[in-house]
């Protein structure tokens, strides 16, 4: 017998999408890229994503694993936690 694979996307059983962490972490995408002059694609490239995928993580469309989340910051050259305290300033107050 088999074991079965491991599955991508939100666990099983997930039903929701937190969209104000997700505009929030794309918010801090985009500035910190735009800030160093980086293209969108450029970035995809050095995340070793799609691009299409890396515009709707910008978009706040699609909310990335941790270890995305990881690689996106390398890419910025920067730290996870960097990336993370710049995704909490642009939380909505209420979720902060």
């Amino acid at each position: 017998m088999q074991k079965p694979g491991v599955q991508r996307g939100r666990p099983t059983g997930a039903t929701t999408f937190d969209a104000g962490p997700a505009r929030a972490f794309g918010d801090a995408v985009r500035h910190l890229r735009t800030l160093d002059g980086i293209a969108q694609e450029t970035l995809a490239h050095l995340a070793g994503v799609e691009r299409s995928h890396m515009g709707k993580i910008e978009r706040g469309e699609h909310m990335p694993t941790l270890a995305l989340i990881l690689k996106i910051a390398r890419a910025l050259g920067r730290s996870a936690s960097e990336l993370m305290l710049e995704t909490e300033a642009r939380l909505p107050k209420s979720e902060g």
